[in-house]
Formats: structure tokens, C-alpha cells, sequence
């Protein structure tokens, strides 16, 4: 779509927007590139490790003491048997 222009000051205002949305986008990947490098760091990879292993720990928690449960009630009451 063809944008008509009726004066220099409008196409100065399309201009002066353009250049701000560039630098808008550019600070934006420039941050982003910051939040990558510092989650790169060798510490930041360790705890995401640690946060992630912890996430699938404690979704797999349930499904463990339902297996873990009845084993472990068959093992009192043998002992109160005394097999």
C-alpha cells in the first residue's frame, strides 16, 4: 500500500518514527543478546540444570510413592510377621 504524502513534515514524522521503531528493535536484540551471554555462564547453566532436574523430580514424586507405598507397607507387616 502506497502511502500519499501531502507535506515534507509528514514525511519527516513517517522518517523520525522509523528511526525510533529501529532502535527500539535494536536495543531489544541487543538485550536479548545480553540475557543469552549471561545465561551461557557456566553458574546460570548449573542452576538451570539443578531447577530442571528438580522440575522433573518433583512430577515424577507421585508416581514414586504410589509405587513406593505399597512395597513399603508389604515390608512392615512381614516384619511384624517376622519373615
Amino acid at each position: 500500500m502506497d502511502k500519499k504524502y501531502s507535506s515534507y513534515d509528514q514525511i519527516n514524522a513517517d522518517l523520525e518514527m522509523l528511526k525510533l521503531e529501529k532502535e527500539i528493535h535494536l536495543q531489544h536484540i541487543l538485550l536479548n543478546i545480553d540475557k543469552t551471554k549471561e545465561s551461557l555462564q557456566p553458574e546460570n547453566l548449573f542452576q538451570e540444570a539443578l531447577a530442571s532436574l528438580k522440575l522433573k523430580l518433583s512430577n515424577s514424586y507421585g508416581m514414586i510413592l504410589q509405587i513406593a507405598i505399597p512395597y513399603l507397607i508389604n515390608w512392615l507387616i512381614n516384619k511384624k510377621r517376622g519373615d
